[in-house]
This record gives structure tokens, sequence and C-alpha cells, in this order.
């Protein structure tokens, strides 16, 4: 997607559901996106379902 000017009006909270996740590294709780997704702390792929 490609925006001209100022940012994207799309509320993410709202419109986006991502699935919870615990890192098995660090131990971080997150939503995460995708098929592959990553924790946000430590950038490991080594995650659970929570």
């Amino acid at each position: 997607m490609c925006t001209v000017g100022g940012p994207m009006d799309v509320e993410y909270e709202e419109r986006v559901k991502g699935k919870d996740y615990k890192c098995r590294e660090c131990g971080t709780r997150f939503k995460g996106l995708g098929k592959k997704p990553m924790c946000p702390s430590c950038q490991s792929e080594e995650i659970d379902p929570a």
C-alpha cells in the first residue's frame, strides 16, 4: 500500500487481530502476525502460542 503525504488512516488495534505468543528465550508475551512471527524484544523465532 502506498500513501502520499501523511500517515495511513488505519487503527491498528481495531482492525488487525494478532495471535498471542510467548517467547521461549526471554519470556516476553506479545501479539504476532504472519506465518513466522518473531519476538519484538529479542528477535527470537523460538515462540509458543500463549
